[in-house]
């Protein structure tokens, strides 16, 4: 299994992270669910705006069909920096 980790910092002064979130939960996530291999979300925010969006994947190939840009540049007006990225294989989920 794959995880794919989105670093963010939302601009808390123009939106609510809160409603960040809900339009990931509204726009990205309904998309994400139609991709074979797609295992799950968790999104972990933090008061200042830093959040963390961790998908799971059966593989790389899997994760790899999702256009990553495309997914972050809906955010961008909300975004104090641009989104970062790293994969990491799953060594172990209880």
């Amino acid at each position: 299994m794959i995880a794919r980790v989105t670093f963010a910092e939302v601009d808390v002064v123009r939106t609510s992270l809160d409603r960040a979130v809900r339009a990931f939960e509204d726009v990205v996530l309904p998309e994400l669910r139609t991709h074979d291999g797609f295992g799950g979300c968790t999104v972990l925010t933090a008061p200042d705006g830093k959040a963390i969006v961790v998908t799971f994947w059966r593989d790389e190939a899997a994760a790899n069909v999702v256009d990553w840009h495309a997914q972050t540049d809906k955010f961008v007006t909300v975004l104090r920096t641009p989104a970062g990225r790293e994969t990491y294989d799953v060594a172990l989920s209880a």
